[in-house]
């Protein structure tokens, strides 16, 4: 059974940094490239960033663009995101998923595998 556990939200200002981290289990990690979506309370969930399986490409939104940073540590079947000068704007519950096939990829409905999400909020 696969299990995408995030940790690491919480409450922060603006222009703070915060990490975010994925651990998962019950899939071959280094198989999968891997995403972050966020979904803002009445909005739709939306395309953060995406990894492919060796963490040698990346793939960004352009609201996220030079602020947020996604890698991974296969050894650890963990990926990450790196936030920095969070803005308001970012407040969301942020989810992690895999998706099947090894190229980072934004497109959140082909993603097979979600978990549970953490919430980050900014206030400004």
């Amino acid at each position: 059974q696969v299990q995408l556990v995030e940790s690491g939200g919480g409450l922060v200002q603006a222009g703070d940094s915060l990490r975010l981290s994925c651990a998962a289990s019950g899939l071959p990690f280094s198989n999968h490239a891997m995403g972050w979506f966020r979904q803002a309370l009445g909005k739709e969930r939306e395309s953060v960033a995406s990894i492919n399986w060796s963490g040698g490409n990346t793939v960004y939104a352009d609201s996220v663009k030079g602020r947020f940073t996604i890698s991974r540590d296969n050894s650890k079947n963990t990926v990450y995101l790196q936030m920095n000068s969070l803005k308001p704007e970012d407040t969301a519950v942020y989810y992690c998923a895999a998706k099947n096939g090894v190229l980072a990829v934004l497109n959140r409905v082909i993603y097979t595998n979600w978990g549970q999400g953490t919430q980050v909020t900014v206030s400004s």
